[in-house]
């Protein structure tokens, strides 16, 4: 969190026990297990964390029989932060719709990481496209009313690694680092076919909650009420951002928002109604937008989150680069492709593996295809081709019919090109036919050993490919 303005060191009232609703992934509610927490799920939320026509299943959980008893139907998300080395689990406990009435719901979960702060990776695009699994879940019913992690505190039976049919509503306890992030994802699934909310009460247990609640997650965490920053792609559902989970509360006398657009510190007030607690940001709308919020005792706390918005990635250009150190050819053609703007991609050629690195080595002469894939699930884009136009870096002509002639490869595609040879002071020696190449003679003479300089001219094609191209370039002549 980017500190805005000052915030108070300390709270004058009790932590509430009431969370707001958060059933998507990327606004997923920072909590701590200094107190019980009181969820409710009433929706799917605004987008498709599991995508229902790709990820079928998320661990344990299964998408049912059904097409709209989809895993993600009345869900609930949190995020915690281990503050200490140590165990963790935690209670799941069933409430009915009416205070004194029959239990209907059957909750489900599935915890996933851990995840390392520093990774820069986007934590809800890994789960939400299946390379991210849950590393405890369970769906099984009982009567107790209880699920979690640990030990069931009505029938005291031990938690186990999920075994379906097995009626064990626990997985094991949960030894956890200081500093790793887990994301909690709870799931109704008993009333994944009607609209009525029903609630739950999340309590965290363990013995490091048994030895201090309150380091056992890193509560700061919670102050950061905003949640992670969320990263998006152009097109997707509005984003509501909220200050009801922020330490006062429901004590809230005014907000402010505030929008650096291009997170350089050019702060914009946006227009809102006073104590207006959300805000909802909208596609393409990327930046760090900020909630101050001001309780009855007139005290102050803020918080900030980074939104950025991806479209479907672009190609730029494709570079010619020279690497004879990684190079695994005799002349190499290296080149790097540069898509506009930033972003978290990977790159193919000609049909190939992702890779992360834009650079491809020993690329082969001629005509290539590229492809960028945004791995935030932003897309991918069409293939586009590229020339890469190849020349040896040397050439004997001694008449052994190795290497005898010199040329320039893969220019086929070009319109009208030519090739001009010069010596290293400049003076043009040849013009030549790409299709017959230079034998290393000036008006009839052998020329000398040393290296010699061409120039590429050419006109792009009616079909406007992208030409990764050599302008000048030497070579040698060795005899």
């Amino acid at each position: 969190m980017r500190a805005l303005f000052s915030a108070i060191c300390c709270l004058l009232f009790p932590i509430a026990v009431s969370a707001q609703n958060s059933p998507d992934c990327r606004t997923a509610i920072p909590v701590c297990a200094d107190a019980p927490i009181m969820g409710t799920t009433d929706g799917s939320g605004d987008i498709d964390d599991f995508d229902p026509e790709v990820i079928t299943q998320t661990g344990c959980l299964e998408k049912g029989s059904v097409s709209s008893a989809n895993i993600e139907n009345n869900t609930e998300w949190y995020v915690f932060r281990a503050g200490t080395d140590g165990q963790i689990g935690f209670d799941i406990e069933a409430l009915p719709v009416n205070s004194g009435g029959t239990i209907t719901a059957e909750w489900d979960f599935a915890l996933y990481g851990p995840f390392d702060e520093t990774s820069n990776e986007n934590y809800c695009t890994i789960i939400g496209d299946g390379s991210a699994q849950p590393i405890r879940c369970n769906y099984e019913y009982n009567d107790t009313g209880f699920t979690g992690i640990g030990v069931n505190p009505v029938d005291g039976r031990e938690g186990a690694p999920f075994v379906k049919g097995s009626q064990n509503t626990y997985d094991e306890w949960l030894n956890v680092r200081e500093g790793e992030i887990y994301y909690l994802y709870i799931n109704n699934y008993n009333t994944n076919f009607d609209e009525e909310p029903e609630s739950f009460v999340l309590t965290f247990t363990g013995t490091s909650v048994d030895e201090d609640q309150d380091s056992a997650l890193d509560c700061t965490l919670r102050d950061e009420f905003l949640g992670f920053d969320i990263v998006a792609c152009e097109g997707d559902p509005d984003i509501t951002l909220s200050v009801l989970n922020s330490p006062f509360g429901p004590n809230i006398a005014d907000v402010s928002w505030v929008v650096d657009r291009e997170d350089n510190g050019n702060l914009e007030v946006l227009p809102t109604s006073p104590g207006q607690t959300e805000y909802v940001v909208s596609s393409p709308n990327s930046g760090r937008y900020y909630a101050i919020v001001t309780n009855n005792e007139g005290e102050t706390w803020d918080d900030d989150v980074l939104i950025t918005f991806y479209g479907t990635p672009e190609l730029d250009e494709v570079r010619v680069i020279d690497d004879f150190v990684h190079s695994d050819q005799t002349d190499p053609y290296n080149v790097e492709i540069v898509p506009v703007g930033d972003g978290n991609y990977e790159y193919a050629i000609n049909g190939g593996e992702f890779q992360d690195d834009p650079i491809f080595r020993d690329v082969p002469p001629g005509l290539n295809t590229v492809v960028i894939n945004d791995k935030n699930g932003c897309g991918t884009s069409e293939p586009e081709e590229f020339l890469v136009v190849g020349y040896p870096k040397f050439f004997t002509p001694n008449s052994d019919g190795f290497h005898d002639n010199w040329t320039v490869y893969g220019v086929e595609e070009l319109a009208n090109p030519v090739v001009y040879i010069f010596d290293r002071y400049g003076k043009l020696l040849k013009q030549i036919n790409v299709n017959v190449g230079w034998d290393g003679t000036y008006n009839g003479r052998d020329m000398p050993s040393s290296d010699y300089w061409f120039r590429l001219e050419y006109e792009r094609d009616d079909e406007g490919i992208l030409v990764a191209k050599s302008v000048r370039r030497h070579f040698s002549l060795v005899r």
